[in-house]
């Protein structure tokens, strides 16, 4: 199953789910039969347990990755005002013998 193939069955599923719970919802509210309320309760709970099962299933497909934009990119090498690129300081130090030892 694929990303978004993934995304649309959770996608239909919490439409459906969220249909019961209203439903339910307004049967309890409207209602003073204890049957149909007893019935609405369940069905609420039946919905909350889909939902965790499906929360687990959907935690099992891998988010997709987001693309970094080419501006977001690091350079190589920094580069200067007029365009030309600089090696960082620590290379230049240690080639011109300072410090660290020679190369």
């Amino acid at each position: 199953m694929t990303q978004v193939q993934a995304q649309t069955w959770c996608d239909r599923l919490q439409a459906k789910l969220m249909a019961a719970l209203d439903a339910a919802w307004e049967t309890i509210a409207n209602s003073d039969d204890p049957d149909l309320i007893k019935r609405a309760r369940e069905r609420a709970k039946a919905c909350g347990e889909f939902a965790a099962h499906a929360r687990k299933i959907a935690a099992m497909s891998p988010a997709p990755k987001a693309a970094r934009p080419l501006s977001a990119m690091p350079s190589p090498l920094p580069t200067a005002e007029n365009g030309r690129e600089t090696p960082p300081a620590r290379a230049i130090h240690r080639l011109k013998g300072g410090g660290r030892g020679r190369l």
